[in-house]
């Protein structure tokens, strides 16, 4: 009995095999090694990406003094440092002094000595320095010129142009979101013969260049006299366009009939049911194609110059910064303020609308 419990005792103090987890901390390893490379990567693409836009900032903050002293050397807007000592401007230098680098304000030039005062302390003793004051490094400082923007506000006449841009942009939002909601509602929910083909000959006018039907659109709005007027660039918008109504109707059959039946059990009609259950429910769809439009009237270049040309009271921003551009050719400081000025709105709506506007991409299945 004795050697019995004496051998179960022995089985259970035998320690049991370690269990090995290399795999699994391998598998780990792994998959951070793939997501750290693949965040660099990120980071390093949108890096490139915003260069453009960061040297268009640092550029608009910037005198025609600094971009001709320090265009070559650094983006930032750098100015020489200086103070005003008795009267006069005295630049800021490095001086080494016992193997350290001191800032001093260069009071007196001379060829084998120059004296300075220390700018912190202007009423100490003036310092004499042995040496050839041209070989020293001039000391610069941050100093943005602001006074770019209300410049370029004033010279561009920027309240106009956003104005002019305003009014184009919000009133084809509104002709887009009636037309294209009461098109794609009919393909989504009306039992119309044909409406299949219809839909895809529809879909079908978005590879067609802008150029084919650019003639006959032209001359058609010079026989009513609407040429040099906004009509053409507003009016159109109110009889739908194959993207939008695509976005809409993409959006539309995802939301169940039932809703829809029971809204006409309680004697609503088509419009009923469109404004009281369909709308409600779209506010993501709906938001995409007004910022989608919103953007493209504020960006259009090429009609308000083909309409407007002989108007330029009612040119938008796109079309007068560009004239801005070629009457300030030698000012790139007033030119890419005024390129920032007219991204500011179309960036502003884009953040603000940035989550219902990508829940409405993505569901509408332009993602996929």
């Amino acid at each position: 009995m004795a050697a019995t419990t004496s051998t179960d005792s022995a089985r259970l103090k035998t320690p049991s095999p370690a269990v090995n987890r290399s795999p699994y901390y391998g598998i780990q390893l792994r998959q951070f090694a793939i997501m750290s490379l693949v965040t660099l990567f990120t980071i390093m693409v949108l890096f490139v990406y915003l260069l453009p836009l960061g040297n268009m900032l640092f550029t608009s903050i910037r005198s025609q003094d600094q971009l001709s002293q320090t265009g070559q050397d650094s983006v930032l807007p750098m100015s020489p440092k200086v103070i005003e000592y008795e009267g006069k401007e005295a630049p800021v230098v490095l001086v080494p002094i016992d193997g350290v680098n001191k800032e001093l304000a260069l009071v007196k030039k001379g060829r084998a000595q120059s004296t300075f005062v220390d700018p912190a302390n202007l009423d100490a003793e003036p310092l004499v320095w042995e040496g050839n004051w041209r070989t020293l490094e001039p000391v610069t400082s941050f100093n943005p010129r602001l006074e770019n923007f209300p410049e370029a506000w004033d010279k561009a006449n920027f309240p106009q142009m956003f104005r002019n841009t305003l009014v184009i942009a919000v009133l084809g939002m509104i002709g887009t979101l009636i037309s294209c909601t009461a098109v794609a509602y009919a393909f989504a929910r009306f039992p119309i013969p044909g409406k299949n083909i219809l839909f895809i000959i529809l879909i079908g006018t978005i590879i067609l260049p802008t150029q084919v039907t650019l003639i006959p659109t032209y001359a058609f709005f010079a026989a009513i006299k609407w040429t040099g007027t906004l009509n053409p660039l507003i009016v159109p918008h109110f009889f739908a366009n194959a993207y939008n109504v695509f976005l809409l109707r993409q959006y539309f059959l995802t939301l169940p009939r039932d809703l829809d039946e029971a809204a006409m059990i309680d004697g609503a009609g088509p419009l009923r049911v469109l404004i009281s259950v369909i709308l409600p429910q779209s506010w993501p769809a709906l938001i995409s194609v007004a910022v989608f439009h919103f953007v493209f009237a504020w960006n259009d270049f090429f009609g308000p110059l083909l309409y407007l040309l002989d108007k330029p009271e009612l040119q938008p921003i796109s079309v007068g910064v560009q004239k801005f551009n070629f009457q300030y050719g030698p000012r790139p400081e007033l030119i890419q303020a005024t390129s920032l000025m007219a991204m500011v709105l179309p960036l502003v709506i884009f953040f603000l609308a940035q989550k219902v506007f990508m829940r409405g991409v993505v569901v509408t299945g332009v993602e996929k």
